[in-house]
Order: structure tokens, then sequence, then C-alpha cells
């Protein structure tokens, strides 16, 4: 199991950068106190990416971002993330309805894609199909 720094341990570089988690989340994350541990330049640019892709309002508003997060983390089995990732959506306006309705989701189209492949459907219906009919 990897170390944690914890925000009182944190010097330099990463003290600064869990200064600003700390002024989004209200906390550092472990996800973060174990890259912090680890390698403060790996850390800096995953905060980096956080900002860029999760922390700017663009044509999705966060609470979306942390759904598909959390509905990404459960297909690709990472209990911290799918934890962590559903508390952030219930901390900014998800509900436990919402929650559950994208687990639904997600647990139909794991199904479904499995039965995609196994029965090797030919793809009838593509983006550029949608874009030409328009």
């Amino acid at each position: 199991m990897q170390k944690l720094i914890s925000h009182d341990q944190a010097t330099g570089k990463v003290k600064e950068i869990f200064d600003d988690i700390t002024s989004n989340f209200g906390m550092v994350p472990n996800f973060f106190r174990a890259q912090g541990a680890s390698d403060p330049d790996w850390l800096e640019l995953n905060w980096m990416r956080w900002k860029k892709i999760m922390g700017r309002q663009r044509s999705l508003d966060r609470k979306t971002k942390e759904l598909i997060a959390t509905a990404v983390s459960i297909t690709n089995n990472c209990q911290y993330c799918s934890l962590a990732h559903e508390a952030m959506a219930l901390m900014i306006g998800s509900n436990k309805e919402e929650i559950i309705e994208m687990k639904e989701v997600v647990e139909l189209f794991a199904s479904f894609n499995k039965i995609a492949d196994s029965l090797q459907v030919p793809c009838d219906i593509t983006p550029d199909s949608v874009q030409e009919q328009k």
C-alpha cells in the first residue's frame, strides 16, 4: 500500500498543491496524498489535469462529470474511485435516485456491450450517419 503524506507533512510544491486542492474540496483526497508522497511532479501533473477537465465549467456541468467519473470507475472496478466520485457527486448536488439510475445504466450497458460483442452484431448507426441525416 502506498504511503500517504498528510497536509501537515507537506512542504514546497506539494503543500502549495494541497492548499489548492483543499480550496476546491475542503480536504485532500487520499488519491492526491499518495501521489504527493510518491512524486510531487506526478501530483502536479494530475492536479492540473483535474483542474482543466473537471474543474472548469464547459459544456458539461460538474455534477454530470462526477456521475460519468463514477460510472467509469464502476466499470473499471476501482472501489476507491467509485466511492470517492459518488461522494463528490452527492456533495455537489446529485441525489441518491440519480446515483441509482446511473448505476442501472452502467449495469444495463455493461450487459448490452457483452451481448453485442458475443453476437458480433454489425453496427448500423454511427455518429457520421446521424450527422449526414441532419
